[in-house]
């Protein structure tokens, strides 16, 4: 049983809430506060293709999702570090489109920044999109031989998703990345509450699906697949009780199986602008990366 079975005994409508990120923002009602969200994104990804060498919509697979954005900076060298960032969107919203915002800092320090798409539901299954952001890093790494580290960021479902790579047995694909950092920030690593709520509707995954996608029971997958990998997880003050549980647990669980990992609890933030605030060089999480890196 999960050690977060208590959800089960939640009713079905505080459950909902618990996993309703809208509705815990400190600074806006439900409605803004993903408004807000979508021009911050949008925003930062247009000034990023402003200020990087761009190449876009390149395939790592032959589905028609599967496509990733690439922000090199202008002044780049042949060894550097790289970053792919995973979005999230419960699994069902946003793209590539919004997911370039962050490059604009790591530009600023010589580092390569790519987006990842993947086929979000009803489109895609979970099955799918953990297999397709599994294929984007073997992409990346065949397409760029030459970096001095390889690091995952991912908001929310893609805190998930890049969950999912850290524990990958990459004895199954064609070459074995070596993951050198992960920020994962406000993330979802214990699928089953989410099967009762609204968020299941399209994603229609079962009790076997959640549990084979639910990075919280492969903490050991991580040690053996990424055992020297620095993993940062990263919650925001204003998040919900259940996903900040969420984060503590599995923050307890790789500490538990002797990974390097901390959790960076970030003030006065929410599920949105913790992500948000990448955009600047100073901000906490930027900071944090960008040390991962030795850039600062």
């Amino acid at each position: 049983m999960s050690k977060m079975s208590h959800w089960r005994d939640m009713e079905n409508g505080e459950l909902q809430r618990q996993y309703s990120p809208s509705q815990w923002s400190h600074r806006l009602s439900a409605e803004a506060v993903v408004t807000a969200h979508v021009t911050a994104l949008t925003g930062g990804t247009l000034r990023a293709r402003e200020l990087a060498q761009t190449l876009l919509n390149v395939p790592y697979g032959e589905g028609d999702g599967e496509k990733l954005d690439v922000y090199i900076p202008k002044d780049s060298s042949l060894d550097v570090s790289l970053v792919i960032y995973i979005h999230g969107g419960y699994w069902q919203f946003f793209s590539k489109e919004e997911s370039g915002f962050m490059a604009v800092p790591m530009l600023q320090n010589g580092v390569v920044t790519v987006a990842v798409d993947y086929d979000i539901a009803p489109k895609g299954n979970m099955d799918l999109m953990v297999s397709q952001v599994r294929r984007s890093v073997v992409s990346v790494l065949q397409q760029y031989s030459h970096i001095s580290g390889l690091y995952l960021v991912g908001h929310s479902a893609g805190a998930h998703l890049a969950a999912m790579v850290l524990s990958t047995d990459w004895s199954q694909y064609s070459i074995t990345p070596k993951i050198t950092g992960a920020l994962l920030v406000s993330g979802i690593y214990d699928l089953l509450p989410l099967l009762s709520t609204e968020v299941n509707d399209p994603l229609k995954m079962t009790e076997e699906v959640a549990l084979r996608n639910s990075p919280m029971r492969l903490a050991p997958e991580v040690a053996r697949s990424a055992p020297h990998c620095r993993i940062a997880v990263a919650l925001a003050e204003h998040d919900s009780a259940a996903f900040r549980s969420q984060s503590e647990e599995y923050y307890k669980d790789l500490k538990e199986v002797g990974l390097d990992v901390v959790l960076e609890d970030v003030p006065n933030t929410d599920h949105f602008d913790i992500i948000e605030r990448m955009v600047d060089g100073q901000y906490q999480l930027t900071q944090l990366l960008l040390k991962m890196m030795g850039k600062s």
